[in-house]
């Protein structure tokens, strides 16, 4: 499946901004799932400096300055990226949950040793009894760790409501936990609180979703979680929508959370007042329009 990701990013000032400073992460990743055919970045007015490099987590990120003072910003982000929609693993076949934890904990391969860095909280995402408790019924003792994930990402696809107007970008998870409602952002946040407060590595996704009339979080950005599972590495699961992402999610970055991946962010003097418009278009891409790398 090849897709194409259109993100566009709009700042409309009250007054010029004289300069402005801003850091984005809107290129997707190479991964065994996930080939990167394309990827274009437009910005208007053009900057002055860009500078382009790879953060702490491996993600590609661009940053860029604009010294000319301006009363629009727009930002455009053109991706192709082919998905093969490789099978996950059967989830009784991965190892239990609480052998899964132990084997991280001891650190004794690259691959633990860097999945145990996603085991503490993190700015967004705090651990707590009361976030294990909530887990609790979906890990029995030896239950297989993909298994019990998938259980716990459908129950909470199942209890909270997708509400765009129920939280903001600053609303902290046990806030979610009470009120049961928000975007994938929370979700995301709330499920990867639940494994870290049980010792399992879990990570923040950021990435686009294929639009379709049964998906929610298409509108814009998308955020799911990526659980560690010793012999079978990062499995991802998306408890907005209750699924196991092949051909429909597009991967952009990962980090402990959304702070890690926050696609457009910066600072700007002056400006006034400012209205900031979001669109994101994810459709499938003639796949005779990109032959295959080795042709």
């Amino acid at each position: 499946m090849l897709l194409r990701a259109t993100h566009t990013t709009q700042y409309l000032y009250s007054d010029p901004v004289s300069i402005c400073h801003t850091e984005v992460h809107l290129a997707p990743r190479d991964t065994l799932r996930q080939h990167v055919y394309e990827h274009h970045l437009e910005i208007s007015p053009p900057p002055d400096l860009l500078h382009v490099h790879d953060d702490y987590f491996g993600n590609p990120v661009t940053i860029f300055s604009l010294h000319e003072p301006h009363e629009t910003l727009t930002i455009t982000a053109s991706s192709v990226v082919e998905l093969p929609g490789l099978e996950p693993p059967n989830p009784a076949l991965t190892l239990a949950w609480d052998l899964a934890r132990d084997e991280v904990r001891k650190q004794e391969t690259p691959e633990t040793f860097d999945a145990f860095a996603y085991v503490f909280e993190s700015p967004r995402v705090p651990i707590g009894r009361e976030f294990a408790g909530w887990a609790t019924p979906s890990f029995p003792p030896g239950r297989p760790i993909f298994e019990a994930a998938a259980d716990l990402s459908s129950r909470i696809f199942k209890e909270f409501h997708y509400d765009q107007r129920a939280t903001t970008v600053t609303t902290p998870v046990a806030e979610v936990m009470k009120k049961k409602r928000g975007v994938c952002q929370d979700f995301a946040h709330f499920m990867i609180s639940c494994l870290r407060s049980l010792g399992l590595p879990a990570r923040y996704v950021s990435g686009y979703l294929r639009s379709s009339p049964e998906t929610k979080g298409a509108e814009a950005s998308h955020a799911w979680v990526s659980i560690y599972c010793p012999d079978f590495g990062w499995l991802d699961l998306d408890p907005t929508n209750n699924a196991i992402p092949r051909q429909s999610h597009v991967t952009v970055g990962w980090g402990r959370d959304y702070g890690d991946v926050t696609p457009v962010r910066g600072v700007a003097l002056g400006g006034g007042e400012q209205m900031i418009a979001v669109s994101v278009e994810v459709v499938p891409v003639e796949e005779t329009d990109f032959p295959a790398p080795d042709e």
